[in-house]
């Protein structure tokens, strides 16, 4: 449970000064919004206090100290000084934090374009994932639903090809296209 004090300024001039922008701000900007009329609340400062008061703690060493609101919060850290410019570059251009240039770059066998060493070439990659997408709408038409899947295997086949002793008791699926060039028949 938490306690809301109430904090009202506690210099004339800091009140005066208050209840004049409040004025100002009633005539010029809050008309509209209450139909001319006053709002029922007043300017003041809301502060969120702990739940319970601190009680004092006692302890063996004798201390007039009244505990106060602010024993309560936790003190972050502050920096002591500005950090320069030049600073400030050095840290952010850091060598360890550029970009490093890529020595091992590579041109794709199949297409030409270039690719990382050890990495599939990404026109490819959207290559094989066209026509994996094509032979599964397919796969979907013969089946008529996500839930009448066959538990044979499938075997695609392109144009010319026939499927051989081992293709017996399996699904086929034929493409009326020639057979890509990276998609291998097992």
């Amino acid at each position: 449970m938490a306690a809301l004090v109430l904090i009202f300024p506690p210099l004339p001039r800091l009140r005066v000064l208050l209840q004049r922008c409040w004025g100002r701000l009633e005539r010029g900007l809050l008309p509209g919004f209450f139909g001319g009329q006053s709002p029922p609340w007043g300017p003041a400062l809301a502060v969120q206090g702990p739940a319970f008061l601190p009680e004092p703690v006692t302890d063996t060493t004798e201390s007039n100290e009244v505990p106060s609101l602010l024993d309560s919060i936790l003190w972050m850290a502050a920096p002591k000084k500005r950090r320069t410019i030049e600073v400030n570059r050095c840290r952010r251009r850091n060598t360890n934090k550029l970009i490093k240039v890529k020595t091992n770059i590579d041109v794709c066998p199949e297409c030409g374009n270039l690719k990382q060493k050890h990495v599939l070439c990404g026109y490819c990659y959207a290559k094989v994932k066209a026509e994996t997408r094509l032979i599964r709408l397919e796969m979907h038409k013969k089946e008529g639903g996500p839930f009448n899947a066959p538990t044979v295997e499938t075997v695609v086949l392109y144009d010319g090809e026939k499927p051989t002793e081992k293709d017996e008791g399996k699904r086929i699926i034929e493409r009326a296209r020639k057979r890509p060039s990276w998609f291998v028949q097992n």
